[in-house]
């Protein structure tokens, strides 16, 4: 039995169904956050920072009587704060935007400080699958990708550090969502320059490329959690339903599938050392 072909063709039977609703396969933590106030920053902040948690500036941290760690650098996060200035040729005043920013510490690099807004997570770790495990520890050491847990919001796959970063395994759902999870990030590495050379450097959100590259990595993981025998109809749907938001930026072309399943396939065979 071909597993990629008869994965991909119950996918688009699926699809013909209707529109599945996608869900993020992991339980959101706020990100950084402000210490103060308890907000979240922006999403270039959170870029910026890279990292969860509460942050203080160095007033902040002494005005709540603690003190930042010799040694400790802070980080920069930026925001505009519009102005009066007068226009030089009207003489006229308006009112125009100039970007600032302040230096911050995460709470972890000062002393005397605990979170004021602690994150709640599932109750129950996620259990490790032995096969999926030994599949994943036996790519990553034969190919020298690096794969990194935080407490974050997102997964990525970063080419120019040969790196993968998760979500702690806490924030996920179930077990075959975080498999799934961490299957489609190493079907990404497979295209880097040093293996399968799939991804480009012309590939952006939601252009083409990227698009077509989303869709290999969803069909290659769903296709290898049903290799190791943990698919589950929940996980299987938000598959596909994943799969169908990146269509219909292709224009709901499910030709697109069937192109992309045969390169997932040589990804997935990479990874399983087929």
């Amino acid at each position: 039995m071909d597993i990629y072909k008869t994965v991909t063709d119950r996918m688009i039977q699926q699809m013909e169904q209707g529109i599945v609703p996608w869900k993020k396969p992991w339980v959101s933590t706020s990100g950084a956050i402000s210490h103060m106030t308890g907000k979240s920053y922006s999403l270039l902040n959170q870029m910026l920072l890279g990292h969860s948690g509460e942050y203080v500036t160095y007033k902040q941290c002494q005005q709540e009587g603690g003190k930042v760690k010799s040694g400790e650098k802070s980080q920069i996060i930026v925001f505009w704060k519009w102005m009066m200035v007068e226009d030089e040729e009207t003489k006229e005043e308006k009112e125009v935007p100039f970007l600032r920013y302040y230096n911050v510490f995460n709470i972890s690099q000062c002393e005397g400080l605990t979170a004021k807004y602690p994150v709640n997570h599932p109750q129950q770790d996620i259990a490790p699958d032995e096969d999926a495990e030994r599949i994943i520890t036996a790519y990553c050491d034969r190919a020298g990708v690096k794969m990194l847990h935080e407490e974050s919001n997102s997964a990525f796959y970063l080419p120019m550090l040969d790196q993968i970063t998760l979500p702690l395994r806490k924030q996920f759902i179930d077990t075959a969502e975080y498999y799934g999870t961490a299957f489609h990030e190493l079907i990404h590495s497979t295209g880097h320059t040093s293996r399968l050379n799939r991804l480009t450097n012309t590939a952006f959100f939601l252009n083409e490329e990227y698009s077509k590259e989303e869709l290999i990595a969803e069909i290659g993981a769903a296709a290898i959690v049903n290799h190791i025998g943990l698919e589950t109809k929940s996980s299987f749907r938000n598959a596909t339903a994943y799969i169908q938001n990146w269509l219909r930026a292709l224009r709901n072309d499910k030709r697109f599938i069937v192109s992309a399943a045969g390169k997932a396939e040589k990804a997935a065979q990479l990874i399983l050392a087929q």
